[in-house]
């Protein structure tokens, strides 16, 4: 055999030996894909396609008057998405010398109601920062559709707030805040964070129950079907929402 010969077949052997090496490792280890399958099989537990809301409450001191017309309020939402789709909702409140605290994912009024109904609205400045960002930390685990808001203060730095709030819009998350009182800082700084998350700004007190209550249901369609929901839908609630998530325009 000439050398030349020779140094062909060296070539040869030395690509096959190599390409060998190439799929031996591209191929999964069964370890890995056992950990893929586990994965899945936890995703589609975790009520994959269905609406998520993360419900945040402000339980200080100056709260307690209206935080059982809260808890009766959002057994509606999950009423009203019947034939539209599931309903995922997490409750998120902060109170005293800064506690904040997060349920679990609830799938039925009565489990969030009687969370609800455990707590009791303690003294203590508001930490909307950390509702942010907590529902920001969500929207990383799992898709959340919107973050409802429910307060009456803004006791921080608005500049921070809005900042939060600039990237969980970013995010695709809206954010729906109902504001209890007349306190001008709040508003200014609850309207400004709806601005920058295409969500909505809207007055809560006792008078208008009954309207929180249709709006808390039109962001609950919106959450379970997208706005084609609302569109379709088409009560008039759903087209106030509709029209403070497009700024006025149509």
């Amino acid at each position: 055999m000439s050398a030349n010969k020779r140094h062909i077949l060296a070539m040869a052997k030395s690509v096959t030996r190599a390409n060998t090496g190439v799929a031996a490792e591209s191929k999964s280890p069964a370890s890995d894909i056992a950990k893929f399958l586990k994965s899945a099989k936890a995703a589609a537990n975790t009520g994959s396609g269905a609406g998520r809301i993360v419900l945040a409450l402000d339980a200080t001191m100056s709260r307690q008057p209206t935080w059982d017309m809260a808890c009766a309020i959002q057994g509606e939402m999950f009423e009203s998405v019947g034939g539209i789709g599931n309903l995922l909702m997490q409750l998120v409140y902060f109170r005293g010398l800064g506690e904040c605290r997060a349920s679990k994912w609830a799938a039925d009024s009565r489990t969030l109601a009687d969370m609800m109904t455990r707590i009791q609205c303690r003294g203590g400045h508001t930490q909307i920062l950390k509702v942010l960002k907590h529902a920001a930390k969500e929207q990383g685990k799992n898709r959340v559709n919107a973050l409802v808001y429910i307060g009456d203060a803004m006791e921080e730095n608005v500049d921070d707030l809005v900042q939060a709030a600039g990237e969980l819009g970013m995010r695709g998350v809206p954010v729906f805040l109902f504001q209890e009182g007349h306190d001008p800082a709040a508003e200014m700084a609850y309207r400004e964070i709806a601005r920058v998350t295409r969500g909505g700004w809207f007055r809560f007190d006792r008078s208008s129950a009954n309207v929180l209550a249709k709006l808390l249901s039109s962001i609950a369609v919106y959450a379970a079907g997208g706005l084609k929901a609302l569109q379709s839908r088409g009560r008039h609630e759903d087209r106030l929402l509709i029209a403070q998530m497009s700024g006025g325009r149509k």
